[in-house]
């Protein structure tokens, strides 16, 4: 019987089909995440914390928020610090849970208390800005500090913004630029932000446009960076800053995707009007004031 080229043709798809996935379930990184599904299941709650990291990423494995989250909450409850910080990440963004603010602010404590920096930044961004707490500036910079001091970038990056306003501490505008220099390094939006209106100002460091841009330009470029998905609920005062800054920066915010819009863009955009009035991109399905829908859109956390 004589074979049709086409029959040819799908015997060999199929055989390289086979072949590329043999190939990646030897890749070391799936190895290592069935290692840690193992472990986890075994009662390891460290290897839980790890695996629901894998799980939110969908690094290795198919991203699932929702399991993640029961990773987290296995790690939190048997006293891994990270997993709590992680799990009110999850609460505080509605990401394969439902939204529980309170939930979120007693998580980030527990995780802080137990040594987990990103808590710890995650809990001064609430009393920085008295979400869910009664506002305290001053605690709200020692916690940014003790993140910082740990290496936490996303406390550098807001005890940067603290240290350039001069709010809770004495400005220190040179101070301000080293943080927001390590921290915008390490792809954190804030200190991105926080070193491009430096750069726009000619503050400390060298007027320039064309820099501040390209800082600005970094945040929308970057949509791998995970860390400004987790800082959605904080987003918005980086736009504004922005806006603010950079004549050009709306020019910049068209095509971020919607993240924040139009729940929070209300109260933002009666704190800030001249913002309202220079952006003109339309949020869809909106029925909020005419202001609201010109908002800015932002980042979707995928």
């Amino acid at each position: 019987m004589r074979i049709s080229p086409t029959e040819n043709s799908r015997d060999a798809v199929r055989l390289l089909l086979v072949l590329v996935l043999t190939l990646a379930g030897c890749h070391p990184g799936n190895k290592e995440a069935k290692r840690l599904r193992g472990a986890c299941d075994s009662g390891d709650v460290k290897a839980c914390n790890d695996y629901g990291q894998k799980l939110l990423k969908g690094e290795y494995v198919l991203r699932d928020d929702s399991t993640a989250g029961l990773k987290f909450a296995q790690a939190c409850a048997g006293g891994v610090a990270e997993g709590c910080a992680r799990l009110g990440l999850l609460y505080q963004g509605g990401k394969g849970i439902k939204r529980d603010s309170a939930r979120a602010l007693e998580l980030f404590r527990q995780g802080c208390d137990g040594g987990a920096l990103d808590g710890c930044a995650r809990l001064a961004l609430l009393y920085r800005d008295g979400l869910g707490v009664e506002k305290d500036v001053p605690h709200a910079t020692r916690l940014f500090d003790q993140a910082c001091s740990g290496g936490n970038l996303i406390g550098c990056a807001h005890l940067g913004t603290l240290y350039a306003e001069g709010t809770g501490l004495t400005q220190d505008l040179p101070r301000a630029a080293e943080l927001f220099q390590r921290s915008c390094d390490g792809k954190i939006p804030a200190g991105c932000v926080g070193l491009g209106r430096l750069h726009t100002a000619g503050t400390v460091v060298a007027q320039n446009d064309s820099l501040a841009s390209k800082l600005f330009n970094r945040i929308s470029a970057d949509r791998s960076c995970p860390s400004f998905f987790d800082q959605l609920p904080f987003a918005w005062s980086s736009a504004i800053a922005i806006l603010t800054s950079f004549p050009s920066a709306p020019l910049m915010v068209t095509g971020w995707v919607e993240a924040m819009c139009p729940s929070q863009v209300s109260l933002a955009l009666v704190q800030s009007p001249p913002v309202a009035e220079s952006v003109s991109v339309s949020i869809s399905g909106s029925s909020s004031s005419s202001k609201t829908t010109r908002a800015c859109q932002f980042w979707r956390g995928a």
